[in-house]
């Protein structure tokens, strides 16, 4: 969570504002602001962008392209026709990009200023404080698609896989891994009421609602599992938990601590506490395919120590696959028996495409 990858990682860095300085933000720019009608909107992305530069602002440019592109009604600035870049903004058009690069100036994530962010192609609802999907974690996705495709075909009307996600907040593993196997089914679970409640409305955003059970669901619970029987032995666990050092907190960027919720990042001591509890449960709950985890580049040492220490459970790391930074990120989990010998560490594919400029 703390390694997000290109732009991205970018736009929520760098030092930051907090709330008594929101005056200052808002009298600082508003100086510098042409009036309505003066400007196309080529003119004003160079205008912002000189602004964020000015005060700091990590990815200026990119910052003030998505902002203008989107009051415009498109995702990029790239994809607005010329004649649209050149025409003169309207006295609403203005006011609106105001308002967003203002926020923008009090560091809050674009993805939140959007409220709309793409993963693996699909577009997403995007608020405050639940967790942002980052770069990586689509690798995730694609990882646990190539290990579904490796399994023998079902025959037909015998369904897909059953996929929990543990953490969904957006919902963005569960609905990306829906979208691209259409006979699976998924139970996303989370803690938070505003992440049950975006991926209930991101779910029927996409039509997948009558795929997907949301349930409010803290992992952390004695016998929480109970509830998750109720739909049968699953086929897959996928989570991006928690996982951050409890001693790294304090060192993230300014964006992430102010604007997204600590529980969807702080994983205690040494980041293990979710983690620990999602292998405590899976025994339970899986037939034989395993877990595919999003974790610390620290922790497969840490979770095959643990695993060791836990022998009744049954569980042996399989897989490390590296993200596209090289560092060791995802992890695969299955029942022992199932391979020996130590964790394969697989290398990344090609690094996914970069956002737009």
């Amino acid at each position: 969570m703390e390694h997000w990858g290109g732009m991205l990682r970018l736009l929520l860095s760098g030092p930051g504002w907090r709330g008594g300085t929101r005056g200052w933000a808002f009298s600082s720019w508003r100086r510098h602001l042409p009036s309505a009608g003066l400007l196309s909107a080529a003119e004003l992305v160079n205008k912002w962008t000189a602004l964020f530069e000015k005060e700091g602002i990590p990815e200026a440019q990119e910052s003030s392209e998505y902002i203008v592109a989107h009051v415009l009604g498109a995702k990029t600035f790239q994809s607005l026709r010329p004649a649209l870049r050149r025409q003169p903004l309207t006295p609403g058009q203005l006011q609106r990009i105001q308002e967003l690069s203002g926020r923008r100036l009090q560091r809050m994530p674009v993805q939140y200023i959007l409220g709309e962010w793409d993963f693996q192609g699909l577009n997403l609802k995007m608020a405050p404080p639940v967790f942002i999907p980052r770069p990586e974690t689509e690798e995730l996705v694609e990882w646990v698609l190539e290990e579904v495709a490796r399994r023998p075909r079902v025959p037909e009307g015998q369904g897909g896989p059953l996929i929990l996600e543990v953490g969904c907040g957006s919902g963005a593993i569960s609905l990306s891994l829906l979208s691209r196997l259409p006979q699976s089914r998924a139970i996303a679970v989370d803690k938070g009421d505003a992440a049950v409640c975006l991926t209930r409305e991101n779910a029927q955003r996409l039509r997948l609602q009558d795929r997907i059970q949301i349930v409010p669901l803290d992992v952390t619970l004695e016998r929480s599992w109970a509830r998750l029987l109720l739909w049968g032995p699953l086929d897959l666990i996928v989570s991006n938990p928690p996982y951050v050092f409890r001693q790294d907190m304090e060192q993230l960027a300014p964006e992430i601590r102010s604007y997204e919720d600590p529980a969807a990042l702080d994983g205690g001591e040494k980041g293990m506490d979710i983690i620990e509890r999602i292998l405590a449960l899976a025994p339970r709950l899986l037939k034989d395919s395993g877990i595919f985890l999003e974790v610390d580049p620290r922790h497969p040492e840490l979770v095959s120590s643990w695993l060791q220490s836990w022998p009744d459970l049954s569980l042996h790391l399989v897989a490390v696959r590296r993200d596209f930074c090289g560092r060791p990120r995802f992890l695969h989990i299955r029942r022992s028996g199932t391979q020996g010998g130590c964790p394969v560490d697989v290398q990344p594919g090609p690094p996914p495409a970069r956002v737009p400029r």
